[in-house]
């Protein structure tokens, strides 16, 4: 009597595709597990950022940066001098104190600390006005970081809402927004600037006195001005074209099949796969509103005297370089590490979060 547990020999009909189960083997455990485990469950802004961690250099910009920040958030209050204040000794004005070299002192001041007074010291010395020049960089460092910041937001927002509306609608609505587009990006920037810091400073100059606003100057208005008129138009080509390669795939038309709105579309659908090209090209954006802010200011178009900001400072330094190279070297170093830096941590950006640079 044949055994019932006996394995017949396997006979495949040759029109079958029945297969062989006896030519396979049962997984171990271990290998079940490496399957299963393969890869741990991540998201897109995790593995973005795990991707920044690992370049060294973008990782040492942030830390530049970060101290940068907080140096000129906590420093000024431990300053007791001002930035637009010539200096007292003993509540009287120190005529000599101007063009001090750093760590040194006037006669008066030597005098009052020889009579056993207590000086904070001039670390960057003192300018031409017998101003402390160390709280001058820190300020002037504030204003060129916050000019940056405030422009590159007025960019993201403006060619944001322009760029997606031209993208999504296309036809004739993007034609003529494009050419639009084309007329602003062929206006000289700089021209702009000269032009309205002169036109506002006839007409709004008086109206501003005593305002928050004469104290930024007409040059900073009409450099604001500008950033939200002419500088957004590289950004708004930037996310028509992510939004015209987006629009057509699946999940979008979906979307309109189901009855969504334009802008619900927009928000919830296009932009958040548009998002790290956002925030690369906003980083990028930074360095170059800085860059601009100090340059202008350079050429007397941007903040009022007596607040100061890196440009300015370079600017007034130009007039004793041979005496005293020191005060350009000063806002020089500090306007190229922070462009440095942005550029750098821009550049890490986008090496981690654009999928066609990813390894």
């Amino acid at each position: 009597m044949a055994d019932i547990n006996e394995k017949k020999p396997f006979k495949k009909n040759p029109l079958s595709m029945q297969m062989d189960l006896s030519r396979f083997t049962l997984a171990t455990d271990d290998e079940k597990q490496s399957v299963d485990v393969m890869r741990p469950p991540s998201t897109f802004w995790r593995d973005g950022f795990k991707n920044f961690r690992k370049n060294k250099m973008a990782m040492v910009s942030v830390v530049v940066i970060v101290l940068i920040i907080l140096a000129i958030i906590i420093l000024p209050s431990f300053i007791p001098y001002t930035y637009s204040e010539t200096i007292r000794v003993d509540g009287q004005r120190d005529r000599t104190v101007t063009n001090l070299k750093p760590y040194e002192w006037s006669e008066k001041e030597q005098e009052y600390i020889d009579n056993g007074g207590v000086l904070f010291p001039h670390v960057m010395g003192t300018d031409q006005l017998g101003r402390d020049y160390f709280i001058r960089v820190i300020i002037g460092t504030r204003i060129s970081l916050i000019v940056g910041f405030f422009a590159s937001i007025i960019v993201l927002v403006i060619g944001l809402i322009y760029g997606s509306i031209s993208g999504f609608i296309g036809g004739k609505v993007d034609l003529v927004m494009m050419r639009i587009v084309d007329i602003i990006y062929s206006l000289p920037d700089t021209l702009m600037i000269i032009l309205l810091s002169f036109v506002l400073k006839e007409t709004i100059g008086k109206q501003i006195q005593g305002t928050i606003l004469s104290k930024i100057g007409t040059g900073m208005i009409s450099m604001f001005i500008v950033f939200g008129l002419l500088y957004w138009v590289s950004m708004a080509r930037l996310i028509r074209g992510q939004i015209l390669s987006i629009k057509e795939n699946e999940f979008v038309l979906a979307a309109n099949a189901m009855g969504a709105s334009t802008s619900r579309t927009i928000r919830k659908h296009i932009l958040p796969n548009t998002i790290s090209v956002i925030i690369i090209s906003t980083a990028l954006q930074i360095p170059s509103a800085i860059f601009t802010e100090s340059f202008l200011s350079f050429l007397g178009l941007g903040v009022a005297v007596p607040m100061p900001s890196l440009g300015s400072l370079a600017s007034e330094a130009r007039q004793g370089l041979q005496a005293y190279p020191f005060k350009l070297l000063y806002p020089a170093v500090i306007i190229s590490l922070i462009v440095l830096a942005l550029n750098l941590i821009g550049d890490g950006l986008r090496d981690a979060f654009d999928p066609k640079l990813r390894k």
